[in-house]
């Protein structure tokens, strides 16, 4: 059995490691057996480690893989000097994918962005379908301008990681609340990786009109699953690349798939057993 921090992770759970085309060591989970049917490839947003998908390695491993990475500087993978840009790390899951190929590829947040620069970078293959989870793709409306949160790391980071971190799972509602335990390893997890690394994980250098055109380009099957936030633009791709599935998840935070697991990982079972066709979304 293996343990993020202190978590322990569904039973017959392993951690293996990967290197990178640069040689990093990268390191991953890993649930159930690979089979004919295409594997899961879970990526986790900014700062945050594999295990944060807990709860959907046992409901999505009864008859195919789950695959887990910590992408280079988060979790237990190594934390070099250099790659933190969006290219680099593109690079590292193109790479991997391709070792586990034909997977599902689920990215949330900023994750989402690398899934789009990897097909941006070196086209479709190995991915069977691509599943994006809250993440602005440059439809409209554009999120608000700013950067909150990197001046807040700037200022206070510790204080601000513990913020974001407790922001990114819903409010007001009891049953969803993290464990404090919890809470204080995703930040402490954070804190692993030097500032310099995390602030370079923002693609900032890249206008907003790169991942829509890249993501309206996909022509494998395509889940965007949202939390209210980013909504509108779910429709608005929807509109502009019809064969778009999208799922709003209205009761939930950022961290829709740890707010709501049961409903996520039905989503995503359902998903991979009807990907091809158009599907009308399960809720609105």
């Amino acid at each position: 059995m293996v343990t993020g921090d202190d978590f322990t992770l569904p039973r017959g759970t392993t951690r293996g490691t990967f290197e990178a085309p640069d040689g990093v060591r990268l390191s991953f989970l890993q649930a159930g057996l690979r089979s004919a049917r295409p594997s899961f490839l879970l990526l986790p947003g900014w700062s945050m480690p594999a295990w944060v998908w807990a709860a959907q390695f046992g409901p999505l491993s009864a008859d195919r893989a789950v695959f887990a990475l910590d992408p280079r500087g988060q979790g237990e993978s190594e934390r070099p000097d250099t790659g933190y840009d969006i290219r680099t790390r593109a690079r590292d899951l193109h790479a991997f994918a391709s070792s586990i190929a034909p997977v599902i590829v689920v990215g949330w947040s900023l994750a989402a962005l690398e899934v789009l620069e990897a097909v941006h970078q070196f086209g479709a293959l190995p991915f069977a379908a691509v599943v994006l989870v809250d993440s602005s793709v440059g439809e409209e409306p554009a999120p608000a301008p700013g950067s909150p949160l990197i001046d807040a790391l700037q200022a206070d980071r510790e204080s601000a990681l513990d913020d974001f971190v407790r922001a990114v799972f819903a409010s007001g509602r009891p049953e969803a609340e993290r464990p404090e335990a919890e809470v204080r390893a995703l930040v402490d997890g954070a804190l692993r990786m030097p500032l310099a690394a995390s602030l370079a994980l923002f693609p900032r250098d890249i206008p907003r009109e790169h991942w829509r055109d890249v993501v309206r380009s996909i022509e494998l099957p395509l889940l965007y699953a949202v939390s209210p936030q980013f909504q509108e633009q779910a429709w608005n791709l929807r509109r502009n690349r019809p064969r778009t599935q999208v799922e709003v998840f209205h009761r939930s935070g950022h961290a829709l798939f740890a707010d709501e697991p049961e409903r996520f990982n039905r989503l995503l079972v359902h998903f991979s057993r009807t990907m091809g066709a158009l599907q009308v979304p399960l809720h609105r």
